[in-house]
């Protein structure tokens, strides 16, 4: 924490050395920051594509406020010392908003370099509750729904559909997945009816998960859930199967995505998960999803959809502002409703999206399939 307070002392400097560009200037720049490098890649790799088809739309649409958009694209590795420095290098290129992150800690460590310069951000992927429900992020809205609505959601169908009666919580220790878990153990309290036999966090990126996965046996657990991401569910959950270990396994939108069903091969089969509503039969989300496949040869990422949605609110309130104010396109963002891949939405006074919200998804046939 002491290295990411230097690191904020240093912003308010750089801050005051580099003045933010000003609307006279040739283009508007958009900051997208995310996870671009490592094993999380994919998911802000879909972020940054989600952007980037946004922009082409609009740019061909005749830009924003009559000016084309150019992107600026940081990479801050889903590691919140690099995000802070990445947020610092956003604004000092210039960026006159921005869209990410994907992580929460990494959204919640660089906003604060975002709020002192005057910036509006719109992630597509951040959902802990803090980033909204605390009034320390007025600069702050989403595209996705947040952690309390999944755990509830979360936590109703693991009570009244898989019957779940001993539960075991396992977290990456991170602000994600462990306020993921610290909200699924309130709201399982406030349920009745399940005991929480395990709460443990592990070493994200660990080579050997046999201790956890012990501890999981022992408890007698018939449901684990997991907050964190694919890459160490997909660990977690080879050696659950391959110990036997008794137990159904189910984990929030960080391994909703076609790369934990790659990653967990034939064990995913089975596995919950919750993830944005779907919206596939939207004539946006259709479009979009044609203009991915042209570009990228494949079918888009986890976050595309919501980051395309993010540019598109960001761009329909400067419209509506008439210019790049503060207060002006924070008042547009929240009187706007837009019309994206996925619905029409809008924004609450809180930041928290209106008319997206989760739903359930299994794996099935190594494709996740929505089931609730």
């Amino acid at each position: 924490m002491k290295a990411i307070f230097k690191t904020v002392a240093l912003a308010l400097l750089t801050m005051a050395v580099f003045a933010v560009p000003s609307f006279a200037g040739d283009t508007i720049k958009i900051g997208i920051g995310g996870v671009i490098s490592g094993d999380l890649a994919p998911y802000g790799i879909s972020s940054v594509r989600g952007a980037e088809i946004a922009v082409e739309d609009i740019n061909a649409k005749g830009g924003i406020l009559g000016k084309q958009v150019e992107l600026l694209i940081g990479d801050d590795v889903c590691k919140a010392e690099i995000a802070v420095n990445m947020a610092i290098k956003l604004v000092s290129d210039g960026a006159q908003m921005i869209v990410g992150h994907v992580c929460s800690s990494c959204t919640i460590a660089a906003n604060k370099i975002y709020k002192d310069a005057g910036l509006i951000v719109v992630s597509p992927a951040s959902t802990n509750d803090d980033l909204t429900l605390k009034g320390e992020h007025p600069n702050f809205f989403r595209t996705i729904s947040y952690d309390g609505a999944q755990a509830d959601l979360m936590t109703s169908f693991a009570k009244n559909t898989l019957k779940a009666k001993k539960v075991a919580l396992l977290h990456d220790k991170g602000d994600y997945g462990k306020g993921q878990m610290d909200l699924a153990r309130k709201y399982f309290e406030k349920l009745g009816g399940v005991e929480i036999v395990l709460f443990e966090g592990v070493t994200t990126g660990a080579v050997d998960f046999s201790a956890i996965v012990q501890k999981v046996k022992r408890s007698k657990a018939d449901l684990t859930m997991w907050g964190g991401y694919h890459s160490d569910a997909s660990k977690i959950l080879s050696l659950l199967k391959k110990k036997r270990v008794k137990t159904t396994f189910f984990g929030g939108d960080g391994i909703y995505g076609s790369e934990f069903v790659a990653l967990a091969g034939k064990y995913g089969e089975g596995v919950y998960a919750t993830g944005p509503n779907d919206t596939s039969n939207n004539p946006l989300f259709k479009a979009t999803t044609a203009k991915h496949q042209k570009k990228y040869n494949e079918d888009p990422g986890t976050f595309f959809m919501s980051a395309y949605a993010a540019v598109q609110s960001l761009a329909a309130a400067a419209e509506k502002a008439g210019s790049l104010d503060f207060d002006k396109m924070k008042a547009a963002l929240i009187s706007n409703k837009v019309e994206t891949p996925l619905g029409k939405i809008g924004f609450d006074k809180r930041g928290d999206v209106i008319g997206a919200g989760f739903s359930v998804y299994q794996v099935s046939d190594g494709k996740y399939v929505q089931v609730n």
